[in-house]
């Protein structure tokens, strides 16, 4: 047993009610299995599913572009990301779409994936969320449709690990079921049909994991994770990240997949993507109130 800090909250890991998430490695040659659980969980973990010497390049890459910002601890081995305790805010655009690095984003190994899992050829977003994440930092509570809610509702999030990451490092994190459970179904309606950009929300639905599963009910999921693991999900699976207590960045990336007959959100997609227009106006605290969230 372990005290993780999970957001705003310490919780004891594992327990009934903050596990491990299910491994579905096992079952990758059976598709059918495979949408059989992301249906059930609302996420699919998957280990070593891209090559493992791929991401560790992409990462060498990523931690050489941090050295060159002065974002990493002088004297301190490249590849381990060190950073000052007060952390580094870095740009990563750049970086993102260096060839290194997309060989992991767009792997081959994600492509033949999501065929199979959406029985079409997929697409993808232009757009790349690669992140640096520094001390004590960690990601909110939130759906991923009142970002990317305007095409296709069978978007698909990979969360990609740039490397061995373990929880106190700031894993991701999902709540069980949260897209099918009736517990949260007002929550979909609601929250789940806004949008950060037309309705100026905040894109958080809460940082207090333990007033969801109080509140709404669900399981919250974690494991430490292994450059080549993956681990996906739908628009609606409520997900966030635990805290990294470490000295060292956490570096990931989300990419988004769909099945390339659907409508694509105009914001992420073609040559260049405009992104979001709009500044957050409304704080979650009063939107969720005129919800009777």
């Amino acid at each position: 047993m372990q005290v993780i800090e999970f957001q705003t909250r310490q919780m004891e890991f594992p327990t009934a009610r903050f596990g491990y998430l299910r491994d579905s490695t096992g079952a990758l040659a059976d598709i059918d299995e495979l949408r059989r659980r992301i249906a059930a969980d609302g996420y699919l973990f998957i280990r070593g599913l891209i090559d493992r010497d791929a991401v560790l390049e992409a990462r060498r890459v990523v931690m050489e572009h941090l050295q060159e910002q002065d974002a990493l601890v002088e004297g301190t081995p490249v590849m381990e990301g060190v950073m000052p305790r007060d952390g580094r805010s870095v740009g990563m655009k750049r970086v993102a779409y260096r060839p290194e690095v997309l060989r992991v984003l767009e792997a081959p190994e994600l492509w033949s994936f999501y065929r199979r899992l959406y029985g079409e050829e997929p697409a993808t977003f232009t757009h790349k969320w690669l992140r640096a994440v520094g001390n004590e930092k960690f990601t909110g509570s939130h759906m991923d449709v009142v970002y990317m809610g305007r095409g296709s509702e069978r978007v698909n999030t990979v969360w990609i690990p740039f490397g061995d990451i373990p929880i106190a490092q700031g894993t991701l994190a999902v709540c069980e079921a949260s897209h099918r459970l009736d517990s949260f179904a007002r929550v979909r309606e609601t929250y789940g049909r806004s949008d950060v950009d037309r309705d100026r929300t905040q894109g958080w639905f809460s940082e207090d994991p333990e007033e969801i599963r109080e509140r709404f009910g669900g399981r919250w999921l974690t494991a430490d994770v292994r450059a080549g693991d993956i681990i996906t999900f739908g628009l609606y699976t409520l997900h966030g990240s635990t805290n990294n207590t470490t000295d060292r960045f956490r570096i990931s990336c989300d990419v988004r997949y769909q099945p390339a007959s659907e409508p694509m959100d105009e914001r992420w997609g073609g040559d260049s993507p405009t992104g979001h227009y709009a500044t957050a106006a409304v704080p979650m605290a009063e939107a969720r109130t005129r919800w009777g969230l």
